[in-house]
């Protein structure tokens, strides 16, 4: 593993070192890869959920550090993450998330420079169904990747969480490539999860669900992402996508009526 944030570049000036930080469950299929595009990594530590495939094995092949922590919620199993890195600057991708050269060449240069700035989006090609979705909201999807671990957490949300900054932000040039579908069951078992834990959020907030959240609130999300955010010019991948998202609303409100009502 090569440490270019660390070169010494005169005899005086050293840069700031950089973690590297994951979180995984099964992820066999990506790990080399996404090891090996964080070479310019002062280190990789895997927060692995008991993978049951040969996830942790390769990444430890690899000379990744893996520490075993079970699943709770993504905010806590990030920001556990975060409190093992040794160095300030994180970055914070995801496996299916794949860094072009010149998003990695970016990255090393924001860190070595003076900036003002204690995080970093990262604007993200969205790919379903082997397509790059250009719409329905897609276009403008990016997400803080690159960040100062002392100004820095997640905001504590169960799914969809966020990363939280005390400064100023800005945003990469350079994009990456995000290839969240793997097949349909794959991705159909992880928007189960996600409405299952944001039902799990709305019963912590003591939110009950009615007609409304039930029946509007999905067929609003299918309007909104199909036709106000022009998923329909991404053909039948965007109807598809648009579908199973409602769908995924109307679960999530369906589980939270369970939740109220104590069925398993």
């Amino acid at each position: 593993m090569s440490h270019i944030s660390s070169i010494y570049m005169s005899e005086n000036i050293t840069f700031p070192k950089i973690t590297a930080l994951a979180i995984t469950f099964n992820e066999e299929e990506n790990v080399k890869r996404y090891i090996e595009s964080l070479s310019f990594a002062d280190e990789i530590i895997f927060i692995d959920s008991q993978s049951t495939d040969k996830t942790v094995e390769i990444a430890e092949q690899m000379g990744v550090k893996v520490i075993q922590r079970k699943f709770d919620d993504f905010s806590n199993q990030r920001n556990f993450a975060i409190s093992q890195a040794k160095n300030d600057w994180i970055v914070f991708f995801d496996l299916d998330e794949i860094m072009t050269s010149e998003l990695k060449n970016e990255i090393i240069q924001t860190v070595n420079s003076k900036t003002d700035k204690v995080a970093f989006f990262a604007k993200r090609n969205f790919f379903f169904l082997g397509r790059r979705m250009k719409f329905g909201g897609w276009q403008n999807d990016k997400a803080i990747r690159l960040f100062n671990k002392n100004y820095c957490k997640y905001n504590g949300n169960l799914v969809h969480e966020v990363v939280e900054s005390n400064g100023k932000t800005g945003i990469l040039k350079n994009s990456l490539n995000h290839y969240s579908y793997k097949n349909f069951d794959n991705y159909n078992d992880k928007l189960n999860l996600y409405s299952k834990l944001q039902a799990e959020n709305l019963y912590n907030k003591k939110i009950k669900p009615n007609p409304y959240h039930l029946f509007f609130r999905p067929f609003y999300r299918f309007v909104w992402q199909y036709l106000f955010r022009l998923g329909v010019l991404d053909g039948k991948e965007g109807f598809i996508l648009a579908y199973v998202h409602s769908f995924s609303v109307f679960k999530r409100y369906l589980q939270l009526w369970m939740l109220y009502r104590k069925i398993e």
